[in-house]
């Protein structure tokens, strides 16, 4: 067995052993709890108290539970919800859930505004958000995603492994959270220290800062080595952006943890997760929001977080409330006045209808409104781009991605919104080239723009995301040529673009190949060194340098940890039974893909891959009766249907 294959062995040994490894070293300090804080930062836990950050997961009380109890009822596509109370609790009584209608106790409360939802244990220990939300504006049940027609079983239904709590939500809701899945059992035991985002889980456990405040300052050095001279995991200075930026970024963005649970705070972000870049679903092709990618990657695109802007000069952190009301947030920096901490701003009259051209006051007069599009998720929740660009209806009328302006004038076309900017903006700088136009045609899949995608890939003006996208998009149409010209970026100052620049070398020939993912494996960062332990899969025919089997061995370990810690992810099992597949490996893969139609039965490909398996070890009764399981929990799938119609015999 060759190392390559031994190390990708051990990712299924470690996927299904008994116990995953705790987030909690046994070097850091303990947690101590908000309410410890509390006692000396008076009016930061009163600004923190109030907050959405402290009411993100709260326990099931009178002042918690804003929903109607009273013997309510919902009901959506013939299914019927009841709330109600006695002296035991809150409790819901549902008939959408297999063999209903059940009755569950609610054993949590999510959120605060502009919705909030209830958890409820479907079995001990495993929690789901269930899809009918209240509505505290008006004050009414609803459900959040009205559209969809999911059966029971289906693994988007509410009570499935992708509305799961303790996978997918509580690590963000929770401060010190440990997700604690057990892959045999298919269980959870989830622990936290704190429900609810406490101080904790910004400024890290507390109890070495206690200590040190219990001295009185006299100490020079912290009791606990490693950590600041206050007994912290991490500081927050003004020379650091970064490090507020990627604090906040943790859970205010679309990423796949790498974790059991949540990261130290401190730890930089592409050491905790492999952050979405600009994906088709995800953001439209000049990079606006489409679905719930949350703020960072809309940040990352902006001119604000190239000239140094962090979270905190727009957002009160305590609070989490905006440092000024309406356009005031804006105006500390684009005014007249302008703003020492950025020298490159223009002093310029911005908040006037010379700028904006609407009556003062009015909803066209918000910087927001132009410059921050607005989009409603789950139903009824406004959430803003956060890369503050310049409206483009020119593009819309190019590639039918929206903007601001007819986001209002919905009456008007693209080109009347784009000749009336040209009007009153003739001079503008931002009528330009995009990358949008040539993002919006690669996912079309139009050829030959290699050339083009890796001059965005390579041209250091563009954001590392926009880069790291260009590079991705790239990968569908590389040729060695093209992997060759982008070799350099492996060197790249960011670890976005590193690592989409590793994916892109899978073109080129074996022996350059090797040799570029070796020294990816040696990265300091473990996004990209993950990224090079998974490419490694396709390199098992070249010895690895006595040199670099270290460094091998480590990355693959990280690789194979990420991993086991989405063993609830039936889209890890996916990624399990593919390495299987190239690894040779027909029991491994076969009893991967068994795990996802276990998660989620209606991801058909699973099925198919577990028919085709069977039937290449010459086990038709197997790939028959898996045939047969596939079709009745997807009846009438065209794709199972022709497996069907190609089966032996038929």
């Amino acid at each position: 067995m060759t190392l390559l294959t031994r190390a990708g062995f051990l990712v299924f040994c470690l996927l299904f052993s008994s116990s995953n490894t705790s987030a909690q070293t046994p070097e850091a300090p303990a947690y101590v709890g908000s309410q410890t804080c509390s006692g000396c930062h008076e009016t930061e836990a009163a600004a923190w108290q109030g907050s959405h950050h402290a009411k993100a997961w709260m326990e099931p009380s009178e002042a918690s539970v804003d929903g109607d109890f009273e013997n309510a009822e919902f009901t959506h596509r013939g299914r019927t919800t009841r709330f109600f109370h006695n002296e035991n609790g809150y409790f819901i009584e549902t008939s959408d859930i297999q063999d209903g209608p059940k009755t569950f106790k609610v054993v949590g409360v999510g959120g605060v505004a502009p919705l909030q939802q209830y958890l409820i244990e479907t079995e001990p220990g495993r929690m789901q958000s269930l899809d009918v939300a209240w509505d505290q504006e008006k004050g009414n049940w609803y459900h959040v995603y009205p559209d969809q027609v999911l059966k029971p079983e289906d693994g988007f239904h509410w009570s499935g492994p992708y509305k799961n709590w303790n996978a997918r939500c509580a690590e963000c809701h929770a401060t010190g959270f440990e997700k604690n899945y057990s892959p045999r059992t298919r269980t959870y035991q989830s622990t936290q220290a704190e429900i609810g985002v406490g101080c904790e889980a910004c400024h890290g456990p507390g109890e070495a800062h206690v200590a040190w405040a219990e001295m009185s300052g006299a100490e020079a050095e912290s009791p606990f080595p490693g950590l600041s001279e206050r007994g912290l995991l991490v500081e927050f200075t003004k020379g650091l952006p970064e490090t507020e930026i990627q604090q906040c970024a943790g859970c205010h963005s679309r990423r796949e943890p790498f974790q059991d649970g949540n990261p130290m705070p401190g730890t930089p972000y592409h050491d905790s997760y492999r952050m979405a870049l600009l994906r088709n679903g995800l953001y439209h092709a000049d990079g606006q929001i489409l679905d719930e990618v949350y703020v960072y990657g809309s940040f990352l695109q902006s001119k604000m977080h190239e000239k140094g802007v962090t979270c905190t000069n727009c957002h009160e952190p305590h609070g989490a409330t905006l440092r000024a009301e309406g356009n005031g947030v804006c105006t500390q920096c684009h005014s007249p006045a302008s703003n020492s901490e950025f020298p490159s701003l223009t002093a310029k009259l911005y908040d006037d209808p010379s700028h904006h051209f609407h009556e003062t006051g009015s909803e066209g007069a918000q910087c927001a409104s132009c410059h921050m599009i607005e989009r409603t998720y789950m139903g009824i929740d406004g959430r803003r781009d956060h890369s503050f660009r310049v409206p483009r209806p020119d593009l819309s009328a190019k590639i039918g991605t929206p903007n601001a302006c007819n986001d209002c004038h919905e009456d008007k076309t693209a080109a009347w919104a784009a000749a009336e900017l040209e009007t009153r903006f003739p001079d503008s700088g931002h009528r330009g080239p995009h990358f949008g136009v040539t993002f919006d045609a690669a996912r079309k899949g139009t050829s030959g723009l290699g050339k083009d995608l890796l001059a965005i890939a390579t041209q250091e003006s563009f954001p590392a995301i926009v880069r790291a996208s260009a590079l991705d998009l790239l990968s569908t149409q590389a040729n060695a040529d093209l992997a060759n010209q982008a070799a350099p970026l492996l060197d790249d100052d960011h670890p976005l673009v590193r690592a989409a620049a590793i994916k892109l070398q899978e073109t080129v020939p074996e022996s350059e190949r090797l040799e570029r993912v070796l020294r990816a494996l040696e990265d300091p960062v473990k996004s990209v060194r993950v990224e090079a332990a998974r490419q490694l899969l396709g390199l098992r025919r070249s010895p690895i340098p006595e040199s670099s089997i270290e460094a091998t061995r480590k990355a693959s370990r990280e690789w194979q940890a990420t991993l086991a810690a989405k063993a609830d992810f039936p889209e890890t099992h996916m990624a399990i039974g593919g390495t299987a597949l190239v690894l040779r490996n027909p029991a491994a893969a076969i009893s991967a893909f068994r795990e996802v139609t276990r998660l989620d039965p209606q991801l058909v490909q699973a099925w198919s891959f577990l028919v085709r398996l069977h039937l290449s070890q010459r086990d038709l009764a197997a790939a028959e009766f898996t045939l047969q399981k596939g079709l009745a929990v997807n009846p009438g799938d065209p794709n199972l249907e022709e497996l069907k119609r190609q089966f032996p015999g038929r």
